[in-house]
């Protein structure tokens, strides 16, 4: 191993020294690195339904690219739920939070995914006589198909797992989402 380090050191010694002697120095392109801005993306998730189950969903997302094909972002949730399926019992709460998420580019169409949620939500108490208020984490793997809109936006169909265990179970396996971004 010590034969392999001290050759890469020797080489990239005698390469400097001969870029140095030659009486031609070569231009260097110097690519132009995109701005801040420019690497950043937005996009969210919208669910509703209405009936005798109203679930009111808006999740806005805000991410950097960090290479062309990965990306990491953070951003809000917020979830509105009145259940009133049952005659004698009706639960109706807000549930807030906030999400990271980081997302490949596998293959053009092909995004892999996973996002670490925590969320507030009202739960009964140990003795169901009233709801008190705790946050819940949430770990989602999973990827999804990505359908180019234009040259920079995208609509995003994901199915995605919760692994991650909990004493309150507020989501379903397999979770499907609809996704938008913009700026990708």
């Amino acid at each position: 191993m010590r034969k392999y380090l001290l050759l890469v050191v020797l080489s990239l010694v005698a390469t400097i020294s001969f870029s140095q002697e030659s009486e031609e120095q070569p231009t260097l392109l110097v690519r132009d690195k995109p701005d801040f801005k420019d690497r950043l993306f937005f996009g969210g998730n919208v669910g509703l339904s209405f009936g005798s189950l109203t679930y009111i969903n808006v999740a806005p997302t805000i991410g950097y690219k960090i290479t062309e094909k990965f990306g990491m972002g953070l951003g809000p949730t917020y979830t509105y739920y009145n259940d009133r399926r049952f005659v004698n019992y009706r639960y109706e709460t807000h549930i807030y939070g906030g999400r990271t998420f980081a997302q490949y580019q596998a293959l053009e169409s092909v995004l892999l995914y996973s996002e670490f949620e925590v969320v507030n939500i009202e739960v009964p108490d140990l003795l169901f006589t009233k709801l008190i208020r705790t946050n819940v984490p949430s770990l989602f793997v999973g990827g999804g198909y990505t359908q180019r809109m234009g040259s920079n936006s995208a609509i995003t169909l994901m199915i995605l797992y919760n692994v991650m265990e909990s004493d309150y179970k507020i989501y379903e396996n397999p979770i499907l989402r609809l996704g938008f971004n913009f700026g990708m």
